[in-house]
């Protein structure tokens, strides 16, 4: 049974107010940013008292987003035979408490372990999160729904690294993780009290072996699944990029503060927000291939202009934090176009669609956290160069792959 053959016209929807829905959506997806933003004013500090060396802290994030890959494997199938409520409770769980195991961990190897765990069951809100968009909207109204739930993450993003830099100022890198563990308890409160059950039907095959070997094939064989999958997997590349390698740079190479660092990392939120919000409107006007068409200069400009200034010789936070800015409009553009067209062409099969763009995204970041454990040497060139990178290909997926997925037949 595949795809093409399985996604016929699906039940009817569950009635979920739009202002729930999209509070629900910006708290599943802003686990992200709290899960990585929010400690990486505190990672140079915790690295030096922890004793580890540049590979092992960089192991902190790509263990983490690992496992948030290979989890989605798990958690969407789950979801589209359970449904999504029964699998954000469990998952949720699991993330408070791998984040409250985070905060005691006594070691840099006990972290690396915790953050692993936190990391597969963050999984279960993100590969929900999306597989309710399809859930509830049709493609269009999905992305501009999304839109509006990546501009509540936009504001969680904004929060994270200035709270996490003030908790790790006032009581060390310890502060920070705790408050990871609290905003996942939170979560998990709001959706134990608030959030239905938005899967119509579940499919009780959903889990079979070879019913889901079958599902994946067909999916990754989709050639809009294909661009968008890759659109969003190259544009977190980047993302990954500043997120993994940013506080080195600002607070060893360029000498921030962790309070400054996380001001560095709040403009870059704010100009995230930004291209959420000029998403939606782009989405109306120009359609989803035109809105990441367009996204896609402002993405070229900011890696353009980072690798420009480091073959320069520009040693300034401000040559870091310009090209930061514009790549992160450009990712306001493509994410949530991208978020809700991996899933659009598989209504019943949402979960697993969901999983499998999270998995290749996880294994892009995967591969951004091992190189920079390696590649970060005390300059800031090693960071511009792969913005540029993930620069360059993210535009040219928008304006190659995305354009011919979705041209008219």
């Amino acid at each position: 049974m595949s795809p093409t053959t399985a996604d016929r016209a699906p039940p009817a929807r569950p009635a979920v107010p739009l202002a729930l829905a999209a509070i629900t959506l910006a708290l599943l997806m802003g686990l992200q940013p709290v899960t990585t933003d929010m400690y990486l004013p505190a990672f140079p500090l915790l690295t030096r008292e922890l004793g580890a060396g540049m590979a092992a802290a960089q192991l902190t994030m790509s263990a983490l987003i690992l496992a948030f890959g290979v989890g989605q494997l798990l958690w969407g199938p789950l979801a589209d035979r359970l449904g999504r409520r029964p699998v954000l409770l469990a998952g949720l769980a699991l993330y408070a408490l791998a984040s409250l195991g985070c905060t005691l961990a006594a070691s840099i190897e006990a972290l690396v372990l915790w953050r692993t765990l936190q990391g597969a069951a963050m999984a279960a809100a993100v590969v929900c999160a999306r597989a309710i968009v399809r859930d509830l909207y049709e493609p269009v109204q999905g992305a501009q729904v999304m839109s509006l739930a990546l501009t509540g993450l936009g504001l969680i993003a904004l929060a994270s690294p200035l709270l996490g830099g003030a908790a790790a100022h006032a009581v060390g890198w310890r502060g920070a993780l705790a408050l990871v563990a609290a905003v996942g308890l939170a979560t998990l409160a709001w959706v134990a009290w608030r959030l239905p059950e938005t899967l119509a039907a579940p499919n009780p095959r959903a889990l079979q072996p070879a019913v889901l070997l079958r599902t994946w094939w067909g999916i990754a064989r989709h050639p809009v699944f294909r661009a968008w999958a890759l659109l969003v997997a190259a544009t977190y590349g980047g993302l990954f990029t500043l997120l993994a390698g940013s506080s080195f740079v600002y607070i060893d190479v360029l000498g921030l503060s962790p309070a400054a660092y996380g001001l560095a990392m709040a403009a870059g939120s704010l100009a995230y927000i930004a291209g959420t919000v000029v998403c939606r409107r782009w989405i109306t006007r120009h359609g989803l291939a035109g809105a990441v068409a367009r996204g896609g200069f402002f993405t070229l400009a900011g890696g353009t202009l980072g690798v420009a200034l480091v073959l320069a010789g520009v040693q300034h936070w401000a040559a870091v934090l310009l090209p930061q800015c514009l790549y992160l409009f450009g990712h306001g553009l493509h994410q949530p176009c991208g978020q809700a067209g991996v899933v659009a062409p598989f209504p019943a099969q949402a979960g697993a669609a969901s999983a499998l763009a999270g998995f290749v995204l996880a294994l892009v970041a995967f591969g951004v956290g091992r190189w920079l454990g390696v590649a970060l040497d005390g300059r800031v060139a090693p960071l511009m160069g792969g913005l540029g990178f993930w620069a360059l290909a993210t535009s040219l997926i928008a304006w190659t792959l995305v354009r011919r997925a979705l041209a008219p037949r």
